[in-house]
């Protein structure tokens, strides 16, 4: 069935979904300026649409769920890509975005699974919150250089990406922007980000290296969790918090250096680090929180400065794969510590 819309004026369906029909393509005339909020949100039988060059806006919704639609170009004119507009169209697999486009809307491509490949011109200065979630198909993507802010869930879910380039404009990585990015195993941060969301890098099980730059001051929660792969990792001077489970997990971490401006090592900042044999804690720490070295089962050796004033329940326990507990070398401790927890009975 071959439907052609002939009037200028483009509505959407009642509560945006067809009931009756079933539109297998769709030609939209010339003179259409705007696809509307959910004009053809549900259509999961077309395949083909030809969007005209006078299309400025692509609504929030406009496309979602369009389960069967494998390609689309947009065409030169149109600015903004809206909230969800291509959500869960799961047979999508090439998309072209021109020139002129400046914002992809928030979770724009949802769920996209089959989407390999996608160009974001260098004219988007705004990729929204979730933009390419789930997009399990994408290998490489490259951010163009307007882009400032990565925002939160940017990338996450996208098990397949081995590749991304980040421009020397982006100051911030969102949260859980790249969490679940399976595949990745490098990608090089500019010096120019100041803050890394958390979660950012969770679940990047393949990850090996990384360079966090100067500017970051607080590792936060989660940022590196699950990184199995990572055996090698830089932190900055200015670092002066290592937040809840910052590392946790990364179980191929032979040694890391904490800098001299850390103050703090938050709850299970190091916790399952497996293979990490020593570490050693700089003057400027003064507190040391509950499981933060917890099962860190290859530790042979920790000095923990005079500097520290509190030492949390669970620090240093450390158990083998069997369960079983197993001792450290040795451990010093200074005798300026005022509170030295442990955990409490049931």
């Amino acid at each position: 069935m071959h439907f052609r819309i002939l009037s200028i004026k483009l509505s959407r369906y009642k509560n945006g979904t067809p009931t009756t029909y079933h539109y297998y393509t769709i030609t939209i005339p010339d003179g259409v300026t705007e696809i509307g909020h959910r004009t053809f949100d549900g259509c999961s039988s077309l395949a083909a649409i030809t969007i005209p060059d006078g299309v400025r806006t692509i609504g929030s919704y406009a496309f979602q769920r369009c389960s069967s639609l494998t390609a689309i170009t947009i065409t030169i004119g149109v600015t903004t890509i809206g909230d969800h507009a291509f959500r869960e169209c799961s047979s999508l697999t090439a998309i072209t975005i021109p020139i002129g486009v400046t914002k992809i809307g928030e979770f724009a491509f949802q769920d996209c699974s089959s989407l390999a490949a996608i160009t974001i011109p260098n004219g988007v200065t705004s990729i929204g919150k979730g933009a390419f979630y789930r997009c399990s198909s994408l290998t490489a993507i490259t951010i163009p250089d307007g882009v400032t802010i990565i925002n939160d869930r940017a990338f996450e879910g996208c098990s397949s990406l081995t590749a991304i380039t980040i421009p020397e404009g982006v100051t911030e990585i969102g949260e859980r922007t790249f969490e679940g990015c399976s595949s990745l195993a490098a990608i090089t941060i500019p010096e120019g980000v100041t803050w890394i969301g958390y979660g950012a890098f969770s679940e990047c099980s393949s990850l090996t290296d990384i360079t966090i730059p100067e500017g970051v001051t607080t590792i936060v929660y989660r940022a590196f969790q699950g990184c199995s792969s990572l055996t090698d990792i830089t932190i900055p001077d200015g670092v002066t918090t290592i937040g809840k489970s910052a590392f946790s997990g990364c179980s191929s971490l032979t040694a890391i250096t904490i800098p001299d401006g850390v103050t703090t090592i938050c709850e299970s900042a190091f916790y399952r680090c497996s293979s990490l044999t020593a570490i050693t804690i700089p003057d400027g720490v003064t507190s040391i929180k509950k499981g933060a070295f917890y099962r860190c089962s290859s530790f042979t050796a920790i000095t923990i400065p005079d500097g520290v004033t509190e030492i949390g329940h669970q620090v240093l326990l450390r158990l083998s794969a069997d369960e079983s507990e197993t001792d450290l070398s040795y451990v010093t401790i200074a005798c300026t510590i005022r509170k030295l927890k442990k955990k409490r009975k049931k």
